[in-house]
């Protein structure tokens, strides 16, 4: 079911998004409320995530979340059940640290791990019980094409993506039969302070987090495991290993993709990244 469809068709549901002051967790927030879902919005920067959910009115709930802390996870979910049993988790909250490898701290690179790749495990691993005990529940983890794909410049963060992709791929696996879905979303550029200084891959537009959000929710509508925003990047990801690593390291340098995470405007990203060493 697209969005063009009811925007009621969600009623009843409650969803949970992280990292949901802003970007594609606030846009996801939004589209869910608006087909008719209970949402309740997680995100490190408390006065912001509460802001964000006041403007929603009604049916909108907003907590403090540190997705890197089991407990602060545990007691956001607590918070949620307030709303209902959790119909959905959206794990998006992530970092982007990037630039040469060497340049970049450990404590920054650590803390991505943190934030993207335990999250996540954290999130699930909080979430799932009471999903299994009804037999009912779908638990999203966004990712980024950078888990399929070598970024120079991101190493860091690319690792962290491939894990996501393997954690969601593996856990839809094992609990097959289960009455769960889980779903990887994997955006190619979006909108939003992560890309702040940098240039896109020719050819490739930036996807806006409206975009992004319209797929994840159509998704909870529609579970599949996989969804890329826009959807032909799947099938570049999906026929460059198919080219041999030398003619494909060719194209995405004539594209532009291996420089964009090494030649961007530091200026420009320096506000994101001043917030990033705060969260």
């Amino acid at each position: 079911m697209s969005s063009s469809a009811t925007t009621h068709s969600l009623t009843g549901k409650v969803v949970a998004v992280t990292g949901a002051a802003r970007g594609i967790g606030l846009a996801t927030a939004v589209e869910a409320h608006r087909r008719g879902a209970t949402v309740v919005l997680g995100d490190i920067h408390a006065p912001e995530v509460q802001a964000a959910a006041a403007s929603l009115g009604a049916r909108a709930h907003a907590f403090a979340l540190d997705v890197s802390d089991p407990e602060s996870f545990g007691a956001f979910l607590a918070g949620a059940a307030k709303a209902g049993p959790l119909d959905v988790l959206v794990n998006n909250a992530g970092i982007m640290p990037i630039g040469a490898f060497l340049e970049g701290s450990t404590d920054r690179y650590r803390r991505a791990v943190e934030i993207n790749v335990l999250g996540c495990i954290y999130g699930t691993h909080a979430a799932l019980p009471a999903m299994l005990a009804r037999r009912a529940g779908h638990i999203i983890n966004v990712a980024s094409t950078a888990g399929k794909a070598p970024v120079p410049g991101g190493m860091t963060y690319c690792a962290t993506k491939a894990a996501v992709v393997a954690f969601t791929e593996t856990a839809r696996v094992e609990y097959t039969g289960s009455g769960i879905a889980f779903t990887c979303v994997l955006p190619h550029f979006t909108n939003t302070d992560l890309i702040a200084g940098t240039t896109s891959t020719k050819g490739i537009p930036i996807v806006q987090p409206a975009d992004v959000a319209t797929a994840i929710v159509d998704a909870i509508e529609r579970p599949r495991p996989d969804v890329y925003v826009p959807k032909r990047i799947g099938t570049i990801l999906a026929t460059q290993p198919l080219l041999g690593r030398t003619v494909r390291d060719s194209v995405n340098r004539r594209l532009g993709a291996y420089s964009t995470f090494l030649d961007f405007d530091a200026q420009q990203r320096q506000g994101y990244d001043d917030r990033i060493s705060r969260s």
